[in-house]
């Protein structure tokens, strides 16, 4: 499997992406600028990924300027033909904006920027502690949405505590029903609020990012 890992004006993860990729995953990276549209390199068997980061500084909304990029059109077309898209933190909001994924990602719910290494849990597996940096990472949608989205089993992370508890103190933004992370429902779109790439080398003293790319299948 090969990566894409977009680039747009503001995106600030994207080394940290191609990093964790390429030394931790040991797969094989290639940078992609938005002004091009070119994908034939890319089979559906490969993965794009938006990392994350203010593109084009968050102006109108977070997402919403990346969304019209030259590139995304070319991801939106990538994606409907079942390529793996994974779109983390602003990414994650350029993926609901381009109705890759349903709902909206706003402000959170405290009205500050949050930091902080986060619990968050697959189904009912182990907690696992990945880093969180946003000022909208609230996810929302309508409750028809959010039923369907746990009918489907398209929520992939809900954030948790240490024990794997899911409480609203263990929720960073008040997102909706604590989630964290969630796919379309043909599977090969994912996006998420919380940084696996910053979760994924022992130098920095956690992997548990390694587990995140493993449930989704990119490891």
């Amino acid at each position: 499997m090969k990566f894409g890992v977009v680039v747009f004006p503001g995106s600030n993860c994207d080394r940290d992406m191609q990093d964790a990729l390429q030394n931790d995953l040991n797969k094989e990276v290639q940078m992609l600028w938005h002004k091009d549209k070119d994908l034939s390199n890319f089979s559906t068997d490969d993965c794009i990924v938006l990392p994350g980061g203010f593109s084009f500084g968050d102006y109108l909304r977070c997402g919403a300027i990346a969304r019209f990029s030259p590139m995304m059109q070319s991801v939106i077309e990538f994606a409907n033909k079942g390529g793996k898209v994974l779109g983390v933190c602003n990414g994650f909001q350029v993926l609901c904006e381009s109705h890759l994924l349903p709902g909206v990602l706003t402000m959170n719910a405290h009205q500050q920027f949050v930091c902080k290494n986060n619990y968050i849990k697959h189904n009912n597996e182990r907690p696992l502690l990945i880093p969180v940096a946003h000022g909208d990472g609230r996810f929302q949608a309508d409750e028809k949405t959010l039923d369907d989205l746990e009918k489907n089993n398209q929520i992939l992370f809900t954030y948790c505590d240490a024990t794997g508890n899911i409480t609203n103190e263990a929720n960073p933004n008040g997102a909706a029903r604590n989630i964290a992370g969630i796919r379309n429902k043909e599977g090969n779109v994912f996006g998420m609020m919380p940084h696996p790439e910053r979760a994924s080398s022992s130098s920095l003293d956690n992997t548990d990012g390694l587990n995140v790319f493993s449930i989704l299948g990119l490891a």
